[in-house]
């Protein structure tokens, strides 16, 4: 039959009739709702013409499109036996279920190649789509797997193309192109996403933005080597598509063996790219969560100390931490055995004993009388050459001798049950004995040898492994910053560090993009010291404390260096972090379009509407002396909201010799009609300066 899937203005159309693969007949825009009737006739309208020099039998885009069906595009399966048969597979669809009415779950069978392939399928009530797929090997002889993607159909005004690249400090960074004839592919081979992983590919009509036109775009949720591609075929199919990136000889199923390929998610969008956040955020939220969502104001160590770790200087900056409201003390590298700089230690696990003779008990109890809790900073995947654990077990570490290391690192194998057991026991050591409330667990090189996708599979029952033995402990996921942010690592972490850059002018883009597809309490944004580590550039502190304000917020400076005067700004920056907190990590995000590239303007707004608060944002020169209004998103359009100016660290610096007239007064009360539609004046604000408003509904 065909079935139909339904919900928060998008429909799945699946003509499952007969015996051949499936046939994706829509995915998209809400089509209302339709008769078992009106479902036959769409999919028989749907039939194509036969054109000429071509198959003599219509092209319809299947669930797994191969040549076999007059398929000249990228294939959704390749591979071959044992022995050289490669597979030209005939497979007929012999059962579909479904486990509720947003779900299905189709069988192929291919019994004379000696495989099964189950589809699940699954659309979520905010309109979210997920797939993927199953092979079983039923023959006697093995299968080499060479890929096994998620194809999905879509319109040809998707014409456009948007996904990301970057690099270290300067991930997220958009490109866009016109689709022509061809594929545009992107591919990871890094062993984890990349600094320039691809991240969204989305496609979208001409033109499209944050705030308007239509857009499709997939995500493949897994932390390892991957794919993902658009495609137009010069029969006029368009398609978009993901999977898991294999190398030759990487999989191979013996008799009886199964691979299921990782989630790709798909969303479709009439609201531009905030449509896709309107569904990905609350999709995301609704996830059975690991630990309590309310995150934390963070004191990481680092860009503090660095591997100076000296027992009264952390209590005083622990003092200081807590003065201000912070209220969770993490330290970060530099605490194990002989760990004195990057070149060596990684993989001892155990305190050291010179540096902290009665361990971190003394730190970790007056971190915790002065009211913070505690967390720890590890590298688990990781391991030094000049480190015991690779003296003694040169075995478990991946690649030949000589290998080039990376940040004087290399890889530990963690498809070694040897290795992942013992990892497993440091790890559980280290939490028993210590009162850790979090990990910061981070990931500091490419893989560049070994099996990505054992690495990746190891990696997810590690985590997995320390979630059930220390279900309270909150897990960053880190990868030198932004280079491992997926839903497969999301899924199973409570925070993201969103790039080892504090300088906020870089963080302003990486954290806007980034937060396309996470939401806000998930991505890590610290507070750093006025000249940035990363750049050298420095900034003033209410544009870095505004910049820190729109997601899990934190801090990475020696504050026992700040005066007196910037702790009382930050004290009072933490307060109103934590009385916006349940707004900023329960709303719904909003960009602006903006007509000037230099000015940007993005918010949260709360689920009722009721409240909401806004950045605008210098990141340059304006292109006008009097730059175009702040025009408010998202508002309701019958309430009537107070628009209220809120310093951080003090007024931003403007350049105007009188502020626009609303501002004279504190502030004005308009409809959200008139808000979103005519704006407000906006202030001349200098280069690399943020303006705070928060807007509340009038009772």
């Amino acid at each position: 039959m065909v079935h139909h899937l339904r919900a928060a203005g998008t429909s799945f159309v699946l003509d499952a009739r007969g015996t051949g693969v499936p046939v994706v007949v829509h995915w998209g825009a809400d089509l209302g709702a339709l008769s078992i009737t009106d479902l036959t006739a769409l999919a028989d309208s749907a039939v194509p013409a036969i054109p000429p020099s071509s198959v003599d039998i219509p092209l319809r885009l299947s669930l797994l499109p191969t040549a076999r069906e007059g398929w000249s595009g990228r294939p959704g399966i390749t591979g071959f036996r044992s022995g050289g048969t490669t597979a030209a597979l005939d497979l007929r669809l012999t059962e579909v279920s479904s486990a509720g009415p947003l779900t299905l779950a189709l069988l192929l069978t291919d019994a004379a190649f000696g495989l099964n392939l189950c589809t699940d399928l699954e659309l979520s009530v905010q309109g979210v789509l997920r797939l993927r797929h199953t092979l079983t090997n039923t023959a006697n002889s093995a299968f080499e797997l060479g890929s096994l993607d998620v194809t999905l159909p879509v319109p040809d005004r998707a014409a456009e193309i948007l996904d990301f690249t970057g690099l270290w400090s300067h991930e997220r960074r958009p490109q866009r192109s016109t689709l022509g004839h061809g594929v545009w592919s992107r591919e990871s081979r890094h062993g984890r996403p990349g600094h320039d992983d691809a991240f969204l590919t989305v496609a979208g009509s001409i033109g499209f933005g944050f705030r308007a036109g239509e857009v499709w775009a997939t995500h493949l949720a897994w932390s390892g080597d991957k794919r993902s591609w658009a495609e137009k075929s010069s029969l006029g199919a368009s398609t978009v598509g993901s999977g898991e990136l294999l190398a030759p000889g990487e999989l191979s199923l013996a008799a009886g063996e199964s691979y299921a390929s990782p989630w790709t998610v798909a969303v479709y969008s009439n609201a531009g790219l905030d449509g896709l956040s309107a569904r990905l955020h609350p999709w995301i939220r609704s996830w059975p969560a690991p630990a309590p969502r309310s995150r934390p104001v963070v004191l990481n160590t680092w860009e503090a100390v660095y591997f100076d770790h000296d027992l009264p200087t952390l209590i005083r900056l622990a003092d200081v931490a807590a003065r201000v409201g912070v209220e969770r003390f993490v330290l970060d590298d530099g605490w194990f055995t002989g760990r004195s700089d990057d070149r060596r230690a990684l993989g001892d696990w155990f305190v050291d004993s010179e540096g902290w003779p009665d361990g971190l008990h003394p730190l970790i109890d007056h971190v915790r009388d002065a009211g913070l809790d505690f967390g720890l900073w590890v590298e688990p995947e990781m391991v030094s050459l000049d480190s015991d654990l690779a003296r003694q077990h040169p075995d478990w570490v991946l690649g030949p001798d000589g290998a080039p290391t990376w940040r004087f690192q290399r890889v530990l194998d963690l498809d070694n049950p040897d290795a992942f057991a013992w990892l497993l026991a440091r790890l559980h050591a280290l939490l028993t004995e210590y009162p850790i409330s979090y990990l910061k667990w981070d990931h500091n090189r490419d893989l560049l040898a070994g099996s990505a996708h054992r690495q990746t599979a190891s990696l997810y029952r590690l985590i997995d492994a320390v979630r059930e033995s220390h279900p309270g402990v909150e897990i960053e996921s880190c990868a030198s910053g932004g280079a491992r942010i997926d839903l497969g690592i999301l899924s199973r972490v409570d925070r993201v560090w969103t790039s080892d850059t504090n300088d906020p002018l870089e963080r302003q883009a990486i954290q806007r993009y980034t937060g396309v597809l996470v939401p806000p309490e998930y991505l890590g944004g610290h507070l750093g010291a006025a000249t940035a580590h990363t750049t050298g550039r420095t900034a003033d502190l209410g544009f870095r404390l505004a910049t820190a304000l729109f997601g899990s917020a934190g801090i990475e400076w020696d504050l026992t260096q700040a005066s007196e005067a910037e702790l009382a700004s930050i004290a009072e920056w933490v307060g109103r972090y934590k009385a916006l907190r349940p707004l900023l990590h329960s709303g719904t995000v909003v960009r602006a379009d903006p007509s000037d590239p230099a000015l940007e303007l993005h918010g949260v707004v709360s689920a009722d509407r009721a409240a909401a608060v806004f950045a605008y944002v210098a990141l340059a020169a304006p292109l006008a002396a009097l730059p175009a209004p702040i025009r408010f998103p998202g508002l309701d359009p019958e309430r009537s909201y107070r628009v209220t100016p809120l310093a951080l660290g003090g007024a931003p610096r403007t350049v105007q010799d009188a502020p626009p007239g609303w501002l004279g007064g504190g502030g004005i009360t308009l409809p959200g009609s008139v808000l979103a539609l005519v704006g407000l004046p906006a202030p001349l604000l200098s280069p690399e300066q943020a303006a705070i408003y928060t807007v509340d509904a009038e009772p």
